[in-house]
């Protein structure tokens, strides 16, 4: 009692130091312009980019631009129709995103709510949306794997703890699958895991969290939704929060943390259409002319860190008619370490995963693999491309018109392909992998 009665005794005290020093009193403005989730504001002199601000108890969101005569806010949650002179009180706080430490093995938002559940969780931290990125004196090389189990990935277009690998490719062709079948084979890693879920429908969300409970993933797992029905602004800065998160974990305990960004090409249309309401200059396909900055200070955040955590990033990008060398794809290509372009030729002819071995790229390579899985995935990625390369031209002919020497590299090669068929949430070991193309490579 006595303990409750000195808690009570120190908020009445700094209610009273706040009133005093008049940092009880906040800027009052009105709406003056409604655009949908835009809205323009004026009496907001003294305002924040970024700073929360709330719209009488109607809705809740950040300042998103700074004009001469208004200011622009996004919004992020509405309870109510905004009309043109509400009020439009100043907090003085940044917008941060919500964040709570045992979110693990739950589907949660930006916000800190458990969307299974629809109640906030209590010990919630603040982490702030916008952070410097990690200098480059403490970053260090990456060298260490991260194994998604994928014979195809590991053996031929690895990827590293730190890394940035775009996972690329048409609709319905696998892009997700790799992504959770690199997360199921984190198990027994002290690998966290972050799958954000950019646009997705709930049907779609619950289905990533039903595999993913299943196979025991989500002991080390969140997954950070922002459904397709939410505030656009809601939608933009998920992944930053999700980033925010993985950065925590990476400095303040030394983890490693795979975060899965699904997927960027929709979040790129989503920040096109806040641009275009906020009356920036469209661009190149109507995006900002910021666009590139965007995803750059979003992938940034991946790297290996010095003090031995690590964020690595697996971005997925949506195409249309397998171009990869559309703007968004252009873009992020040029910002990650590599990518694993699918095919949906690949797709309907059963090839699983349908990777695209001849555009796929891994820029790090060998760096992130054991000296025995580097010298025998040089040899099958030589054949393997070799017969691809063959392949366009042969591959309808008889192949007992052939000559002997060719029909042989075209049975082998072909054999290969088959051995790097691989079905969904099969992973295979390294271990097998060093002995899954014996007879048909070379490796001396």
């Amino acid at each position: 009692m006595i303990v409750l009665s000195k808690h009570v005794d120190e908020l009445i005290e700094k209610k009273i130091t706040a009133i005093k020093s008049k940092k009880n009193i906040y800027e009052l403005g009105r709406v003056s312009n409604v655009n949908d989730y835009i809205i323009e504001a004026e009496g907001l002199d003294n305002v924040s980019f970024y700073e929360r601000v709330t719209i009488e108890d109607k809705a809740e969101g950040y300042v998103n631009a700074i004009g001469q005569r208004y200011v622009t806010i996004a919004i992020t949650k509405k309870n109510g129709d905004i009309y043109t002179g509400d009020a439009v009180i100043a907090s003085g706080e940044e917008f941060c995103g919500h964040y709570s430490p045992d979110s693990v093995g739950h589907i949660v938002d930006m916000f800190g709510e458990d969307k299974l559940t629809g109640k906030k969780f209590d010990n919630i931290v603040k982490l702030s949306i916008e952070t410097k990125p990690i200098p480059i004196m403490d970053r260090s090389s990456v060298c260490r794997p991260l194994l998604t189990g994928v014979t195809g990935i590991d053996m031929i277009y690895p990827v590293g703890r730190g890394q940035r690998q775009l996972i690329i490719g048409d609709k319905k062709t696998g892009k997700t699958q790799i992504a959770l079948d690199t997360i199921v084979n984190q198990k027994g890693k002290d690998v966290l895991c972050i799958y954000t879920a950019i646009g997705k429908t709930k049907k779609e969300v619950k289905e990533v969290y039903t595999e993913l409970l299943k196979r025991g993933a989500m002991e080390y797992t969140v997954i950070m939704a922002a459904f397709n029905d939410e505030c656009p602004p809601v939608l933009h800065n998920t992944p930053f929060v999700a980033l925010a998160v993985a950065e925590k974990y990476m400095l303040d305990h030394n983890m490693d943390v795979l975060v899965v960004l699904d997927d960027l090409k929709r979040h790129a249309d989503v920040y096109r259409e806040i641009s275009i309401l906020t009356g920036k200059v469209p661009g190149r396909d109507a995006y900002p002319s910021d666009m590139f900055y965007t995803h750059a200070r979003l992938l940034e955040k991946g790297c290996q860190h010095k003090n031995g955590g690590s964020i690595t990033i697996l971005p997925i990008a949506e195409t249309k008619g397998g171009d990869i060398t559309d703007y968004i794809s252009t873009n992020i290509i040029s910002i990650t370490d590599g990518q694993i372009v699918l095919s949906s030729k690949n797709f309907e002819k059963g090839m699983r995963p349908a990777i695209d071995y001849t555009l796929s790229v891994s820029r790090l390579g060998g760096a992130v693999q054991t000296e025995q899985i580097k010298r025998i995935g040089a040899k099958v990625r030589m054949e393997l491309l070799s017969y691809l390369e063959t392949c366009d031209v042969y591959e309808l002919a008889n192949i007992d018109e052939m000559s002997p020497e060719l029909a042989a590299k075209m049975i082998n090669g072909r054999e290969i392909r088959n051995r790097l068929n691989q079905y969904k949430f099969s992973p295979v070991s390294l271990e097998k992998m060093s002995t899954l193309f014996d007879g048909l490579v070379d490796y001396d």
